[in-house]
């Protein structure tokens, strides 16, 4: 079982804080999602063997795509993989995209999973991280999407600076009083050569609070609860039967196939991305050649990979697949390392299986690469 992930990188503006690699200029469009097509058509025996369960297009903006786009897209796929009978088919949107007739025609289309960047409901916070949406564009798309999707994600922001855990409340509150089933919600960071990045060093934009950070992640932890989601993966919270498939294959270890400029892709031995450039991407495409690099995964890659996916979720790390995967010198070394933070009551044991506490859930990255084996 696999996934494909298409990167569409393409926005209609820059998000502040945003990395993801993306250009405001259409004019390529056309010509990269022909090159998209020929990718999938290039690639399709690195997945010849595997069942396609997952199909997901992000981004930039995938909304920005018209359905006769999505689905041209879906046709390579479909035409040079095997995909299961009822796959999960995500796509990422952004509210200012979703009017009551692009719902409809995404309602008609293969899609059947929403993923909506809604990131807060207050004006002052979408004008701080240059959102191209507003408040009543957030509500009006989802009172619209509720009608014709019944899986849909929202995507929520916290630790924004001056955001009070009031009003974080209330952006939770929003979001669970309108029904939705899935929040995947990440704190504000600051990533290199970003215009959040520049905005904080020049003082036009206050420094991030990793306090207040943990004090709305607690806040988020407490109250998806309250309202029936499992916390099922880091900043992932879902209701029973709504967690999301893709993601999910991503953090239990199987392949998935990345395509466009930027894509990652992951097949337990081999990681490999295309090159963060569309020009380039087009040219080399268009030459039968695939722009990306490859890297081999040693037994320590490995081994870190599962450690940094699986204290991400519930379903932690098992000491007995360490064992059988790794050999019994991995797993010793593995419980060596975790004493600290098991006496720190961070980690826990608990059925073989290596997790996070609550009290150690904010922490689990810093945690993980603690207990990485170096080459």
């Amino acid at each position: 079982m696999a996934g494909i992930y298409l990167h569409i990188p393409f926005c209609k503006q820059a998000c502040f804080y945003c990395d993801f690699h993306f250009s405001t200029s259409l004019k390529k469009k056309d010509e990269l999602i022909s090159c998209l097509v020929k990718e999938l058509e290039i690639r399709k025996g690195e997945l010849k063997d595997e069942t396609i369960e997952t199909i997901y297009f992000g981004g930039g903006t995938p909304s920005l795509l018209s359905v006769e786009e999505i689905e041209l897209l879906m046709k390579s796929i479909y035409e040079n993989y095997r995909v299961s009978a009822n796959p999960e088919i995500t796509l990422e949107a952004n509210p200012d995209d979703l009017t009551d007739a692009k719902i409809f025609e995404l309602a008609e289309s293969p899609i059947n999973r929403l993923s909506i960047g809604i990131q807060s409901f207050f004006e002052d916070d979408l004008k701080l991280m240059n959102r191209a949406h507003n408040s009543d564009e957030a509500k009006s798309c989802l009172s619209a999407a509720i009608g014709s999707f019944d899986n849909i994600t929202v995507d929520l922001i916290y630790g924004i600076p001056n955001m009070s855990v009031k009003k974080w409340k209330k952006n939770l509150q929003t979001v669970f009083d309108f029904g939705i089933h899935h929040i995947s919600s990440y704190a504000l960071t600051v990533e290199p050569n970003t215009a959040l990045d520049s905005y904080i060093k020049n003082g036009k934009y206050p420094p991030l609070d990793e306090a207040l950070a943990k004090q709305h992640f607690d806040v988020l932890v407490a109250e998806t609860q309250k309202n029936g989601f499992v916390h099922y993966e880091i900043s992932n919270f879902g209701k029973p039967n709504y967690f999301s498939q893709h993601n999910t294959s991503y953090w239990l270890g199987k392949k998935y196939l990345g395509i466009g400029p930027s894509a990652h892709s992951f097949s337990k031995t081999h990681r490999s991305w295309n090159v963060s450039n569309n020009t380039k991407y087009i040219k080399a495409i268009l030459e039968n050649k695939l722009p990306n690099e490859v890297e081999e995964l040693s037994k320590n890659d490995q081994f870190n990979e599962y450690i940094m996916t699986g204290l991400r979720t519930i379903w932690g790390v098992s000491l007995a697949e360490v064992e059988v995967e790794f050999g019994i010198d991995y797993k010793n070394q593995l419980l060596a390392s975790a004493e600290n933070f098991i006496i720190q009551e961070l980690l826990e044991v608990e059925n073989y299986v290596l997790k996070t506490t609550e009290k150690g859930k904010f922490l689990a990255d810093g945690i993980a690469s603690d207990l990485f084996i170096l080459n």
